[in-house]
């Protein structure tokens, strides 16, 4: 199993999420954080007058999803095409176990 993390800069959530319903995925982790990287955080207006303000860390969206080992290429493709910026990170998945049931490791997905 693997866990794929997608880390966007803008809110494209509902694209990604359309892409891997096709897939027949079953669910997914969507929500927003701060960070920064190499899209620069929007400017803000600091006080009442022309004074413009750069924070360090601007509004990422994350979205996570578990998947079988054999959906990976063609889930990261689906992100890809749904995506234009973002980053995506693919990390293992030793054990999953469903809290209400006996199931455990890929049936729990």
């Amino acid at each position: 199993m693997l866990k794929i993390e997608v880390i966007l800069p803008e809110n494209q959530i509902k694209s990604i999420s359309d892409a891997l319903k096709k897939l027949s995925v079953g669910g997914i982790t969507a929500y927003k954080g701060w960070g920064r990287g190499r899209t620069a955080a929007r400017e803000i207006h600091a006080s009442k007058g022309t004074e413009i303000f750069t924070p360090e860390f601007g509004d990422r969206f994350i979205i996570e999803v578990v998947v079988a080992d054999d959906k990976k290429n063609e889930i990261i493709e689906a992100i890809r095409s749904s995506s234009k910026f973002g980053k995506i990170f693919v990390i293992p998945v030793s054990e999953a176990y469903d809290i209400q049931t006996p199931k455990k490791d890929e049936q729990v997905i």
